[in-house]
């Protein structure tokens, strides 16, 4: 069985995140607010670091529940600093509380935290025919457009990298190459 090229690791529960969850579209609010702050955490390091930790993470943000992510406080937060289950920066364990204020700020105004996503795809998953890993952008206009965005709104660590990253991850694009099993199975739908 192909699979892309980023997925060839002898590692069980990145081929198993490859092969059930990578470019699945993603609806819900909570799934969506976990993946962005978990592509955050990412930043300078590998997406396999995060898969290992991601129960780590959803223990200690309680399933990134926003209410619960926004309520924390300072000491929480110290304490999320001696938590091996999650990545212990300080910047990136502050991103998740201030992104689920963020959230619930947008929520307050009457905006949809899902729609606003998918927005930037008008609705609906882009589905892409690249041959091969160099083809995949790092970035583009629609992921620059989206972290502008939620800059603007106030989320942390929403670069355009970060960004597409997410909508990849999120299924907004589909990035499966075209060699890839996956790529035919998402296609269809």
């Amino acid at each position: 069985m192909q699979r892309c090229g980023w997925a060839i690791e002898q590692d069980p529960l990145y081929i198993s995140y490859h092969d059930r969850e990578w470019g699945v579209p993603l609806r819900g609010e909570r799934e969506l607010f976990e993946l962005l702050c978990l592509e955050g955490a990412q930043a300078g390091l590998s997406w396999r670091t995060i898969l290992h930790r991601r129960e780590g993470y959803r223990s200690a943000f309680h399933g990134f529940d926003p209410a619960y992510c926004a309520a924390l406080s300072d000491a929480d937060l110290e304490r999320l600093m001696a938590d091996p289950g999650v990545v212990r920066n300080r910047l990136k364990i502050a991103a998740v509380r201030q992104n689920a204020r963020a959230l619930l700020h947008c929520r307050e105004k009457g905006e949809d935290f899902p729609a606003l996503l998918w927005s930037f795809v008008g609705g609906s998953p882009e589905v892409h025919s690249y041959g091969s890993l160099a083809e995949v952008p790092a970035r583009t206009a629609a992921s620059d457009a989206m972290s502008r965005a939620l800059k603007a709104r106030g989320f942390a660590f929403v670069g355009s990298t970060i960004c597409y990253a997410f909508m990849q991850a999120s299924g907004m694009v589909m990035d499966h190459v075209t060699s890839c099993f996956r790529h035919a199975e998402l296609r269809r739908g």
